[in-house]
This record gives C-alpha cells, sequence and structure tokens, in this order.
C-alpha cells in the first residue's frame, strides 16, 4: 500500500481541456451521424448510421473520456449532474460545449453538401436526418410515441453510462463500448420512428440546417431526453442512498474520491489505494449506533472506474 503521503496523483485537466474535449467529442459524434445519415437512407435502413453513430461515440470516449469525462451528450450531463457526480456549473459549461461541438460538425456536412453538383438543396438532404414526428417521421409516429421513446432511450443510455462508470466493481475500459453499443442499438428503433437522436444537442443542430418545421418541433427533443435523463439520474443517486447505507468497518476506510465529478475543481484530488492513519478515521463522518457503543463508520467511497472517466486517474 501506499501512504497518503508518497502518493502523487495525477493533476485535473483544466477547464479550457475538458470544454474542448466535450466540443470535439460532439463534433466528431455529429459529423459521422449526420454525414452517414444524409448519404443512406435511414428510415429504411437504420442500420449504417445507428452502427456509425455507436461507434464514433465509443471511440469520442476512448479519446477524451480521460479529460471530460465522455459525456458528448446534455441528457448523460444532466443525469450525471442528478446523481451528485457534477456541479452545476460544470453542467452548464458541458451543455454549451456539446451544442458548440454539435453545430459545428453539422455545419461541416453542411458545406461538404454545397460542393456535391448532384445535390441542388442542402436543406433539403438535412431533411432526411432531422428528428420530427407525425407527418415529419419515415414512420409517421405521433407525438407520444416519440415522446414515450426518446424518454425511454434517454434513460437507458444514462443507465448505462452511470452504471459503467460507477461502482467499485465496474471496469472502466469497457465503459466506451457500454454507451456505444446501447446508443447504437437505441438507433435502430429511434432512426425508424423519426430519425430519434436521443441527443438534444445533435437534434439542435440537424434541426438548425434543416427546414423550419424541425426547429418548430425541437422542443420536443429537448423536453423528453431530458426528462429520461433526469428519471435516470434520480434513480441512480436513491441505488447510490441505499448502498452507501452498508456498514463497513474501520479497516475498510481508504482515501478516495468524494463521488462527485466536480469538473472545474483541480483541488479535490483522491489519494489511490492510501490506508488511512489513525487520526484520519477518527476525523471521518462517523456516526454513533444506538444499540451499541461501537462507532458505525459511513461506508467507503473508493471508485476507481468514476475516477478514471472524471479525469482524476490517469489512463
Amino acid at each position: 500500500m501506499t501512504s497518503p503521503v508518497q502518493a502523487t496523483p495525477e493533476p485535473q485537466p483544466g477547464l479550457v481541456a475538458r470544454l474542448s474535449a466535450e466540443a470535439l467529442g460532439s463534433m466528431f459524434v455529429a459529423v459521422v451521424a449526420v454525414g452517414v445519415g444524409i448519404f443512406s437512407n435511414p428510415g429504411a435502413a437504420p442500420l449504417p448510421v445507428a452502427l456509425a453513430t455507436g461507434l464514433a461515440v465509443t471511440a469520442a470516449m476512448l479519446a477524451f473520456g480521460h479529460v471530460s469525462g465522455g459525456h458528448f451528450n446534455p441528457v448523460i450531463t444532466l443525469g450525471n449532474l442528478i446523481a451528485g457526480r457534477i456541479r452545476a456549473v460544470a453542467a452548464l459549461g458541458y451543455l454549451a460545449a456539446q451544442i458548440i461541438g454539435s453545430v459545428v460538425g453539422a455545419a461541416l456536412i453542411y458545406f461538404v453538401l454545397s460542393t456535391v453538383p448532384v445535390l441542388k438543396d442542402a436543406r433539403a438532404a438535412f431533411d432526411v436526418v432531422a428528428p420530427g414526428f407525425g407527418e415529419h417521421a419515415a414512420a409517421q409516429t405521433q407525438l407520444a410515441g416519440v415522446l414515450l421513446v426518446e424518454v425511454l432511450g434517454a434513460a437507458l443510455i444514462v443507465a448505462v453510462f452511470l452504471g459503467a462508470t460507477a461502482g467499485r466493481r465496474a471496469v472502466p475500459a469497457m465503459a466506451p463500448f457500454a454507451v456505444g453499443l446501447s446508443m447504437a442499438v437505441l438507433l435502430q428503433l429511434g432512426q425508424v420512428l423519426g430519425n430519434l437522436p436521443f441527443n438534444p444537442a445533435r437534434a439542435t443542430a440537424q434541426a438548425f440546417f434543416s427546414s423550419s418545421w424541425a426547429l418548430e418541433g425541437l422542443w420536443l427533443f429537448w423536453v423528453a431526453p431530458l426528462m429520461g435523463a433526469a428519471l435516470a439520474g434520480l434513480a441512480f443517486r436513491g441505488f447510490q442512498g441505499l448502498s452507501s447505507a452498508a456498514v463497513a468497518g474501520p479497516e475498510d476506510f481508504k482515501v478516495g474520491s468524494d463521488g462527485v465529478n466536480d469538473s472545474f475543481d483541480a483541488n479535490d484530488e483522491p489519494v489511490e489505494d492510501a490506508d488511512v492513519s489513525d487520526s484520519e478515521v477518527k476525523e471521518a463522518a462517523v456516526k454513533p449506533d444506538i444499540a451499541s457503543p461501537r462507532a458505525v463508520p459511513a461506508a467507503p467511497v473508493n471508485d476507481d472506474a468514476r475516477d478514471f472517466f472524471d479525469g482524476k486517474k490517469g489512463k
């Protein structure tokens, strides 16, 4: 074991690096999803765009996850906020970076379309991938059906992300594949119903370059997925509260993550795998057990997987 004095954890990336990682990852996902969608037929053949988007999410998380946490989606950021793994100021910064990155990615595809002679109207081409409902959906799915699928899909994506990056037994290297595969599977359904992206930032970018009807219906693709993200975040927070009620002996205490992904606070670095001195154990939050004179310490919160994707741990 390494003592707290000897431990020298790697410092967290700064604010600019974190926001840049979120913007770059979001741009990458938008370029792939929009580009593949326009040059294929997502309504009749959803596999190409679904698979390409899922692989893009996986690649972006592998490339930038150790810097920013690998959100690239407002629903994941909101889920982390409600779950208590990121602070409000950080979440707002991530949201802005995700929207900017997605819009830039869609703008690049729009420019590419303007150079293709056979495409006379770039906005009409974007209408093919713009999310919609009713007459603007490939299957003419009505508002209620689109809302339900968006809520459910966003909730599942957030649940997979939180479950794959939290917990003492989580394997951080597998989290990008779990999230990417989940996105690909859900997009198989979403593309057929109405190009449902389960990503408000990407929906905004696609609608921005499409016809006016896409912007008019954009509210649904913000409200519904954020509702799903909130439900998943609340469920995760509830499960986390139940698990933290477990009783642990003093020998189980280690210095680790505080359970909050503060993306802008570089002063809360955890000390990994360190033994805690007697004085530190006494200073820990300990509540007396009424039924017994022994003190019952709080549950251990050492979380390697969470620290990895929160940028608090090296590759």
